[in-house]
C-alpha cells in the first residue's frame, strides 16, 4: 500500500481545523478504499483498556447499503432537529451562541438529507462478549473505540479528506446492524461520513473561555 500524501499541517493546525464536515463533502468524488485503509491503519494507534483492541470497522461504500443508512439518518435526524435538544434550540438567549448554533443546525439538515450519498460510511464498532452493553465502566468501554475514531478523523484530514462525528444512528443501531450483517457483541460507536471536502478554509472554532472550565487542585 503506497503512502497518500499528507497536508503540511502542524500538530497543533492538524487539531484545531478538524472540524466536523457537513455542507462541503464532496458527494461526486470517489474515495480510494485504500486511503481509508491508511486512515484505519493509523486510528488503530490510539490506545485500548488493557491493550484489548477491541474495535472493529465497517467500511460502506455500496450505493445501495449507503443509501439505506442514509435513510435511517435522515429520519432520526428530522426528529432530532424538531426536539428541545437540537442543536438549534440550544443557547438561544446568547446572541453569540445562537448563531452559531442555528449554523450547525442547519449544516445537521443538509448532511441528513445527503448522508446516503457521502462515498464512504465508517462506523467504527466494539466487541464485546455479550449482546447487551456491561453494567458499570462504560467509560472505560467506550474509552476503548473513541480515541481511535478520532485517530480517523485526524489521518483523514492530514489526507485530505473531510469527516462529520455523528452518533444519532444509534437510536436505530439494531436496523443498521441487520443491513450490515454486524454480528450481536459488536457494538456501534459512532457513523463517520467521509469524503474529500470542497474549499479549505477551516479554523479553530468558537470555544468557551478556558477559564470558565478548568479547575487546578479542586473545583
Amino acid at each position: 500500500m503506497t503512502p497518500h500524501p499528507i497536508l503540511d499541517l502542524s500538530p497543533d493546525q492538524l487539531l484545531t481545523t478538524t472540524r466536523t464536515v457537513r455542507k462541503r463533502l464532496d458527494l461526486e468524488r470517489p474515495v480510494p478504499l485504500d486511503l481509508v485503509r491508511e486512515c484505519i491503519d493509523i486510528a488503530l494507534q490510539a490506545p485500548s483498556g488493557s491493550n484489548r483492541q477491541g474495535w472493529q470497522w465497517m467500511v460502506v461504500t455500496d450505493p445501495a447499503l449507503r443509501a439505506q443508512i442514509g435513510d435511517i439518518y435522515r429520519d432520526v435526524t428530522e426528529r432530532y432537529l424538531t426536539s428541545k435538544a437540537s442543536a438549534g434550540a440550544l443557547f438561544a438567549d446568547d446572541p453569540q451562541r445562537a448563531h452559531v448554533q442555528q449554523r450547525v443546525s442547519s449544516s445537521s439538515a443538509h448532511l441528513a438529507r445527503h448522508m446516503g450519498q457521502v462515498p464512504v460510511l465508517v462506523i467504527p464498532c466494539i466487541a464485546t462478549d455479550d449482546a447487551v452493553l456491561p453494567a458499570g465502566n462504560q467509560a472505560g468501554l467506550w474509552g476503548s473505540l473513541l480515541p481511535a475514531a478520532w485517530n480517523y478523523a485526524l489521518a483523514a484530514r492530514a489526507r485530505g479528506l473531510g469527516t462529520a462525528w455523528t452518533t444519532l444512528h444509534l437510536q436505530r443501531e439494531a436496523e443498521v446492524a441487520e443491513i450490515l450483517g454486524i454480528p450481536v457483541g459488536v457494538h456501534q460507536g459512532a457513523l463517520l461520513p467521509t469524503a474529500y471536502y470542497t474549499g479549505d478554509t477551516f479554523s479553530r472554532a468558537p470555544r468557551q473561555p478556558l477559564a470558565d472550565v478548568i479547575h487546578v487542585d479542586g473545583w
